[in-house]
């Protein structure tokens, strides 16, 4: 299943994607996107009740604001140099063991609204990743092997950072990656049926049209089981937790002949499969503006949900 959140901001309604692009609202059905509707048992249960009564839900106007497809407040943890080639470019060895930072729950915004440049800030820069969405608690896990038993489902992530406060200002990496609107994501939560080989994923980064990041899920060090298990083992996850789990190459850091990010400037990032995002940069303070997808949101071809 496709599933995402419709409505202005704080008021946004579960909905489903047929793969006809048509968008239903589930509101009837479950109250949002969090908590217990995430479990992954009952999320196969809501994808056979689709089958039968769907077509019965209303339909969600194509127009709408789409905004993260789990409702934000959860953890939102982001995997460092995961990607060989990212770590390579850092100048970094590859990380015998995943280096974990977190954002703020309020860093998570829709798929299309702006990108909000903190003021002063002078290196806003993109990572586009591959985000999991938990399901179902999980806690010392045995081992990677049913690790994605607790997960909801992927979505397409960009896990923005000010590197000025990240690696300028001392401690923690959370100082440079918990500004308001760092984390876009979505359009879709797409449930791990429909997600594909989490090994075989290509992501993609395009500032002004110019592609800057295009890199493999292949390249990751630790792969998406592993770094579940690996959480597991000193926190425990939550539905609706969000993991980043690291950006391929092609940062703007990494790039001196590439600027950071300014108002102004058009943010698109992809998952394959899961969806792409776009964000209008802007400076703080100014009117809040939002990129409006035209038409129905891409789907998949086919005669299901």
């Amino acid at each position: 299943m496709r599933l995402l959140r419709i409505g202005p901001a704080g008021q946004e309604r579960p909905c489903a994607v047929h793969t006809d692009g048509t968008v239903r609202d589930l509101s009837a059905w479950v109250p949002d996107w969090s908590g217990d509707a995430l479990d992954p048992c009952r999320l196969r249960e809501l994808g056979e009740r689709l089958g039968h009564e769907g077509p019965s839900l209303p339909v969600a106007g194509p127009h709408e604001r789409v905004g993260p497809p789990v409702r934000p407040g959860g953890h939102v943890l982001s995997i460092g140099l995961n990607y060989r080639a990212h770590a390579l470019e850092a100048g970094m060895e590859v990380p015998a063991e995943p280096y974990v930072s977190s954002k703020a729950p309020s860093t998570v915004v829709g798929p299309f609204d702006g990108l909000v440049i903190p003021p002063g800030s002078r290196k806003t820069d993109w990572e586009v990743e591959l985000a999991v969405i938990i399901g179902r608690r999980a806690q010392y896990l045995a081992g990677p092997d049913h690790a994605l038993d607790h997960v909801a489902g992927f979505c397409t992530a960009n896990d923005v950072s000010e590197r000025g406060w990240l690696l300028e200002r001392g401690g923690q990496w959370i100082k440079g990656k918990s500004f308001e609107t760092f984390t876009p994501l979505g359009p879709h939560l797409v449930t791990p049926d429909e997600a594909g080989d989490l090994r075989s994923l290509r992501l993609t980064c395009d500032v002004n049209g110019r592609r800057m990041q295009d890199g493999h899920s292949g390249d990751m060090v630790f792969d998406v089981s592993h770094l579940i298990w690996y959480l597991s083992q000193f926190m425990v996850l939550q539905p609706g937790d969000v993991v980043l789990t690291g950006s391929p190459a092609g940062i703007s850091l990494a790039r001196p002949d590439v600027d950071f990010l300014r108002p102004g400037d058009l943010l698109e990032a992809e998952v394959a499969g899961l969806g792409a995002q776009r964000q209008r940069c802007r400076a703080f303070g100014s009117e809040k503006e939002a990129v409006t997808v035209p038409g129905t949101l891409p789907v998949s071809e086919g005669d299901s949900w």
